[in-house]
């Protein structure tokens, strides 16, 4: 029997439970007997997608892209901030401590950057990819040195705030949901730049689905943002909708992160 889950934007026990509440109800309006799983950290994102019972779970873009046979794209969230425009994408904003003197990511060149795991996109690909931009062969380097497997955007903003990185790299739409329902530990660091959005990790199955079941789930997430007693929930998961963008749009990760294995900065 397929599961569901949406640990990946589970950011506070209260996300959470907006989540499971969400994935509970399309899963009854489309009539599908699934359980909606826990997987809390910190037991690895890598191992839950590597299953082949998900029927409708959140799994990061890259991954997503380089998973053979690709997973089946269900549909992506469409985050309801002003930045996003309406569109099912999303960022990685670079963040420093509150309190910190940077204004800009220049400004923390020649100190220390952090980031998650090397097969993140927000946490890892992504930032090496805005710093390649600003790499020459006079400045080969622009950190003195690279803390890698902070795990998760927790753990970048733990690493921040006890002084053990300068600059770190967050999921925009996490930080978002953070600072929408944990403003005192989001308010612990700020961005100083964002990179290019880019499509936004979707909801997918590795379970095989027969069609009328996606179908059923495709129209049962377009009913629950419509669904009036659902708002609570879709206010607190800074939630506007769903699209269903062509999953060959994640390919782009994939190209980007061949160029990024390591999670060290290159030499």
């Amino acid at each position: 029997m397929p599961v569901a889950n949406a640990r990946m934007y589970s950011v506070t026990p209260t996300v959470k439970a907006a989540w499971n509440r969400l994935l509970t109800w399309v899963l009854c309006d489309a009539g599908l007997a699934w359980d909606v799983i826990d997987y809390d950290a910190p037991q690895p994102l890598a191992a839950l997608w590597s299953r082949d019972d998900l029927g409708l779970a959140m799994m990061c873009g890259l991954p997503f892209s380089q998973r053979e046979p690709q997973p089946l794209l269900i549909a992506a969230p469409v985050p309801a901030p002003p930045r996003y425009g309406g569109r099912a994408v999303y960022c990685t904003d670079i963040v420093v401590r509150a309190d910190a003197p940077f204004q800009s990511l220049e400004d923390t060149f020649g100190g220390v950057a952090g980031s998650t795991l090397a097969d993140s996109m927000s946490g890892h690909v992504a930032f090496q990819n805005l710093l390649e931009s600003q790499r020459s062969p006079a400045r080969p380097r622009l950190y003195r040195r690279w803390v890698g497997n902070l795990i998760h955007a927790r753990g970048v903003i733990e690493a921040l705030v006890q002084g053990e990185i300068d600059v770190g790299p967050l999921d925009s739409y996490y930080h978002d949901l953070l600072r929408h329902n944990d403003p005192a530990f989001a308010g612990a660091v700020r961005a100083v730049a964002s990179t290019p959005f880019i499509p936004i990790p979707p909801l997918i199955a590795t379970a095989p689905l027969p069609p009328e079941a996606v179908g059923a789930l495709r129209e049962s997430l377009a009913r629950a943002v419509r669904a009036p007693e659902l708002n609570p929930v879709l206010d607190r998961l800074l939630l506007a909708g769903f699209a269903v963008p062509d999953a060959r749009q994640y390919l782009q990760l994939r190209h980007v992160a061949q160029r990024f294995s390591t999670p060290l900065e290159k030499p």
